[in-house]
């Protein structure tokens, strides 16, 4: 009899060894879930197939393994396109497996037909339309391995209804091996040892860290390499975590909103060596005078990374904890004992700051009091704007994969859903989610999902009543001309909302009872006085709990490069 195409792909998960699986139900794919019913998988319904994509990827950025999230055809495919494409500006590793009309009736515009295929083209590392079962085995073990190899990401599987309906006897393989895919791991050795040259002979090395050292697991190496020659690291907003931001040679992120004595290490620099990072334009800022003193290292799995947007000096094509190891074996130290003094004057002069204002709730200050009251050692999520940059700002990641953010694509909406996603990957770990008032509104409806499935994330929304990073640019360069951002805005608001005497209207929606809507704890804090002891409660309450932080509305995120301008053209706000 075989297997049919449903108990195929059920089979390949068990395989592959996936613990959690994330969707919604459809009748395209209503084969594959009567399969699950009778598996061992944890199967975890969300509300919006968006989520399901989103909490996949904080599973997979949590764990390093794969995550899973399945979807019917027509608009349950295409739910998870933001999603996919999320994780595809990452490097995540994603399997999403989505149904399809039978195979008979493509092209004819049946019932939720849509070419996910098609769509999904330009967003996923690889993609397929399965059109035999005979095939299935080997596309589900394909999927995994391409999904999980070499500069990982997401990969889909349509399967058609017929598909899954029919039988086939061959088996699941225990290997594979893809003609024109084959990853470089080994770094070449003439260029590591040119890295070592150059590092001896630097006086002003910085190393530039990026999600690739997480990825491949490379942030002992990276430790092993600043201990033995003492120079300072700086992280993208993806490397977050993979040095620990509390060594003193760390100088946190770098870019558009990173640390001024980040910005002034790469200006100053006469040696860039740029780990598993991909010199995006939140980093480089002017490409014609990013780093001008320097000679630059790039070392990347991806070769098409390489001289993409900024030109190296020396590439090296490899895995960053396997290149680390080899350059660790033979690098020296070289005399760097001037630098790393002014760098330490630098973060003495220019430290991360904010004023004080009272009993006001600064947004900074709430995720200075989650670092405290979590002893830094909590997994931190982020929705997208003003509250992602205060938390990696103001947060010390000490850990890999402790903090969890869209950065390429820059998805609001994925902070909650991965919460959950990092929540059932680490139950016994404390989760925040640290939230705009707009962006938790994305995914608010996976409240449900995380309190049916019982998992206590915590979420802290930084409530300004704007769209506040947008808001932000309005101030600085459109003459606050707020238009669009206000969410508190109404019919019976003026059109200027700066007009004397106005009253701002009643604030929606309510946090806090929509919290209790869906049987959570909600909570409201307006003064200074009360966040850390809000805190400390909601970590102790087995719930999920929504805080909704009332804080200062025109709070800015300093520093703050301008699209398109210098690291050395710095808005330093305060400080």
């Amino acid at each position: 009899m075989g297997m049919t195409g449903a108990e195929v792909i059920v089979d390949a998960l068990i395989k592959e060894d996936v613990k959690a699986v994330f969707g919604y139900p459809g009748g395209a794919v209503i084969d594959i879930f009567d399969c699950l019913y009778d598996s061992p998988i944890n199967f975890y319904l969300v509300r919006h197939e968006q989520a399901a994509a989103h909490a996949a990827d904080g599973y997979a950025k949590a764990t390093g393994k794969p995550g899973v999230c399945l979807a019917t055809s027509g608009p349950g495919a295409t739910n998870l396109v933001t999603g996919i494409a999320t994780a595809n500006m990452d490097s995540i590793p994603m399997v999403a497996i989505t149904g399809q009309v039978p195979a008979a009736m493509i092209g004819n515009d049946a019932f939720q037909e849509v070419d996910i295929t098609g769509i999904t083209r330009p967003i996923t590392k690889h993609n397929y339309l399965v059109k035999d079962v005979n095939d299935l085995p080997v596309i589900m073990k394909e999927a995994f391995y391409i999904a999980s190899t070499g500069r990982p990401g997401p990969v889909l599987i349509d399967v058609p209804k017929n598909v899954q309906q029919q039988r086939t006897n061959v088996t699941y393989p225990d290997s594979v091996k893809i003609r024109g895919y084959q990853p470089t791991y080994q770094g070449h050795a003439k260029q590591i040892e040119k890295i070592a040259e150059a590092i001896k002979k630097a006086k002003r090395p910085l190393i530039y860290a990026g999600g690739g050292v997480l990825i491949s697991g490379g942030s002992e190496e990276l430790l092993k390499l600043v201990e033995k020659t003492r120079i300072p690291v700086t992280t993208t907003l993806m490397g977050l975590g993979c040095f620990p931001e509390t060594h003193p040679l760390s100088l946190k992120m770098l870019g558009m909103h990173g640390s001024k004595y980040a910005n002034f290490a790469v200006m100053e620099c006469d040696l860039l060596i740029s780990i598993g990072a991909r010199f995006d334009d939140r980093i480089t800022g002017k490409i014609s005078e990013f780093a001008p003193h320097a000679k630059i290292i790039h070392i990347d799995i991806d070769p098409s990374a390489i001289s993409k947007n900024v030109t190296v000096h020396v590439p090296v094509v490899g895995d960053a904890r396997q290149v680390l190891a080899d350059l660790n074996k033979i690098v020296e130290q070289g005399d760097v004992h001037a630098w790393v003094d002014t760098i330490a004057a630098w973060k003495k002069e220019h430290p991360l700051s904010y004023s004080d204002e009272g009993d006001i709730i600064k947004p900074q200050y709430v995720v200075e009091k989650i670092y405290e009251v979590t002893q830094g050692d909590a997994i931190i999520t982020t929705e997208v704007g003003q509250n992602q940059m205060w938390a990696a700002q103001f947060y010390k990641y000490t850990v890999p994969r402790q903090f969890l953010s869209s950065g390429g694509l820059g998805t609001m909406g994925y902070g909650f859903p991965a919460a959950i996603g990092a929540q059932i990957a680490f139950p016994h770990k404390t989760v925040f989610d640290i939230a705009g008032d707009g962006s938790i509104q994305m995914n608010i409806q996976e409240l449900a999902t995380a309190v049916t499935y019982k998992l206590p994330v915590n979420i802290a929304i930084l409530n300004n009543n704007y769209l506040g990073m947008v808001r932000q640019w309005q101030e600085l360069f459109y003459g606050k001309r707020y238009s669009g951002t206000c969410l508190a805005r109404d019919k019976t608001c003026p059109k200027k909302c700066d007009v004397p005497g106005t009253q701002c209207p009643t604030e929606i929606p309510d946090f806090v009872k929509v919290a209790e809507g869906y049987s959570a704890v909600g909570m409201r804090i307006t003064k200074k006085a009360d966040v850390e002891p809000a805190l400390r409660e909601a970590i102790k309450t087995k719930n999920v709990v929504v805080m909704d932080f009332v804080v200062s509305r025109e709070e800015n995120v300093f520093p703050m490069v301008p699209a398109n301008a210098s690291l050395k053209q710095m808005i330093s706000g305060i400080s």
